[in-house]
């Protein structure tokens, strides 16, 4: 039976950027968690509100962007921090909002979206919230999913629970997946699909939508 989210073990919300201390502490991790909430769906047209991290040991950042943010230095050292590997779910999204609102270049990175759909092949369940469900044993909240992510100075606290949660299970999630990738003889394979990542990336923020089709 699944469990319902604990209590960060830390939880800090900072205004633009992430701090010096957070940084430096966030360097020292080989891996982190990452997500993002925007305005929508369409890069270029809904701005990036949000940018959500956790670590290993359960610690949480939130980093509101203000409208007509263009940068965030100490985000950006991070995410482009050859050390540090970044897990998304669906990077695809996350990687061009970041490029498109912060001009970020994230890597390297792992997308436990690619990583459920090569290594879990018994289900086409491969949301977020099924994901921890099954690998994590967590049950996620997802109500405030659809929300005003642009009122960065009044986001309430169920949103920034939300925000939270959708990070924090996804480095233990992301082991998982490892484990089973390299047991099914896949992980090369992913490792290749994450590298292809920035590139089709790079693709939805210019609109070229079926680039890969007949």
């Amino acid at each position: 039976m699944a469990g319902s989210p604990s209590i960060p073990a830390e939880f800090a919300v900072f205004d633009g950027d992430l701090d010096a201390s957070w940084t430096e502490q966030y360097l020292q991790t080989p891996c982190l968690a990452v997500d993002t909430e925007a305005m929508g769906l369409i890069h270029g047209r809904d701005r990036l509100c949000l940018v959500q991290i956790a670590d290993a040991q359960d610690r949480v950042a939130c980093v509101r962007i203000g409208l007509g943010q263009s940068s965030a230095p100490n985000l950006q050292r991070l995410f482009e921090a050859p050390s540090v590997e970044k897990v998304f779910h669906f990077a695809r999204f996350d990687v061009a909002a970041l490029a498109a609102g912060l001009d970020i270049a994230v890597q390297p990175l792992f997308c436990t979206k690619v990583g459920s759909r090569l290594g879990r092949t018994y289900t086409p369940r491969h949301g977020l919230k099924d994901l921890v469900m099954e690998l994590v044993g967590v049950e996620l909240d997802k109500g405030a999913q659809s929300s005003d992510w642009g009122r960065v100075d009044e986001l309430t606290d169920v949103q920034l629970a939300y925000a939270a949660n959708d990070v924090r299970y996804l480095i233990p999630a992301r082991n998982q997946l490892e484990t089973m990738l390299r047991r099914e003889g896949r992980w090369e394979l992913a490792q290749r699909c994450f590298a292809c990542i920035p590139v089709m990336a790079e693709l939805d923020r210019m609109r070229f939508n079926q680039t890969f089709e007949h």
